[in-house]
């Protein structure tokens, strides 16, 4: 499990393992190949089509002259003419390949539903010092041999990790920003480098606002490099209050086209797992890993937009909140996006169908029997089983004519019965 085993030392470990970063980018190699990829020229690699011979497992790998480690596992039922994502998953300080394996990878593989191929490198002395490059290096390494064999989109490429992991997802965003299609960063800070962070990738940043092992002035600083690379609007997204246990996650405005930003900031301390109401972490009752699941899932089997962000400096957006109480008519329709054991997630779309802007809107539905609400994202909902309400995020309220907007959430039980009595008012 992830809980208790994750906390780093103190936080001088983490500034000393800071000021033995490196980071080093390398040339050629994978990057060079998989920049080609990524422009279009092929989405598809050279194990497409080809009979495997990697399986799940641990497998070994030399790179930079070191015998490396990685765990690997493949979706059930491989078709070798699929093109499946492909996730790293990067353990914290004194954690493991194994223990990102055994916690699905960050919860997200009992969400893929077999539609990801997942990733999860060991580190040298348990951690990411990347010095000289030498994790970078890794990553490419094991991200050819990889798909010498299987078949993956080179559009489809995510990373993510957790406090050290963190630090090295950041890298890998920084360092290879042609070949990461998006990284998530939990608790993270600079410590594995970031060389070159001056190109686009969509970004997705999550942390604790008292977190005692890294501040959450280091999570911030992380976002804001793609807040400018991406050119998003600047701004100083709400955070929750202490006491409240609960999380808020931003997704920034003015974003350069299929390069967002989104910040989620929570009630505690330094952790991957925290939830909503309690103050103790989770790993199966979290808000992140959905939230982390949505993020990802977002981004269509395309190549990324090639136009270069703007140039102009961009405005602060407006600070008053749009206007309540405003009639308008919407309507709301809910689909069950993945199923697994115990469990499903499921997205509903709020459609205007008027001629005026809905100002607020609030969707009702009825759980099935056992059926019960784990996470939810845009919106905030009023219970969790049986009769449901969800009211608006602060960020998505306004609906313009004949526009949409969605809320999501994970949740338990068996999700082949959808919930009836799905209504929509605004406001």
């Amino acid at each position: 499990m992830l809980r208790r085993r994750f906390f780093l030392p103190s936080i001088a470990a983490a500034a000393l393992l800071l000021a033995a970063t490196t980071g080093a980018a390398l040339s050629g190699g994978f990057g060079a190949t998989a920049v080609a990829a990524t422009n279009g020229t092929l989405a598809a690699t050279a194990g497409c089509g080809k009979a495997p011979t990697l399986a799940t497992g641990t497998r070994t790998i030399q790179s930079s002259g070191q015998s490396r480690t990685y765990n690997l596992r493949i979706p059930d039922g491989y078709d070798r003419n699929r093109q499946y994502r492909l996730i790293f998953g990067f353990h914290w300080l004194n954690g493991s390949a194994n223990n990102v394996t055994s916690a699905g990878y960050y919860g997200l593989q009992p969400l893929s539903n077999n539609s990801t191929i997942f990733v999860a490198p060991q580190g040298l002395n348990a951690g990411w010092a990347n010095t000289n490059g030498r994790d970078l290096t890794l990553f490419d390494d094991i991200s050819r041999q990889i798909e010498n064999d299987l078949c993956v989109d080179t559009t489809q490429r995510f990373a993510l990790g957790w406090s050290y992991g963190g630090a090295m997802s950041y890298a890998v965003a920084c360092a290879r920003p042609t070949i990461i299609r998006a990284v998530t960063v939990i608790s993270g800070a600079n410590l594995s480098g970031c060389n070159g962070g001056t190109q686009p990738v969509a970004y997705f940043g999550i942390h604790g606002i008292y977190d005692s092992v890294l501040n959450i002035s280091q999570g911030r600083q992380l976002r804001d490099t793609f807040v400018r690379n991406n050119g998003c609007t600047a701004q100083s997204p709400r955070e929750p209050s202490r006491g409240s246990l609960t999380h808020i996650t931003t997704t920034y405005a003015g974003c350069r086209a299929g390069y967002p930003v989104q910040w989620a900031a929570f009630d505690g301390d330094h952790t991957p797992s925290p939830v909503d109401g309690s103050g103790s972490p989770n790993d199966s009752r979290t808000w992140t890993s959905g939230e982390i699941w949505r993020f990802f899932s977002q981004f269509e089997s395309t190549t990324p937009p090639t136009t270069p962000p703007p140039t102009d400096p961009p405005t602060d957006p407006p600070t008053t909140p749009p206007p309540t109480g405003e009639p308008g008519t919407c309507a709301a329709t809910y689909r069950t996006l993945n199923t697994w054991p115990g469990g499903f997630q499921a997205e509903v779309t709020v459609a205007n169908n008027s001629t005026a802007p809905l100002n607020g809107w609030t969707v009702g539905l009825t759980l099935a029997s056992g059926q019960a609400i784990s996470s939810l994202w845009s919106g905030t909902n009023t219970g969790t089983t049986g009769s449901v309400t969800v009211k608006n995020a602060a960020y998505n309220g306004t609906v313009g004519p004949s526009a949409s907007t969605t809320f999501g959430f994970t949740a338990t039980g068996n999700g082949a019965t959808a919930p009836s009595n799905v209504t929509c008012a605004s406001p």
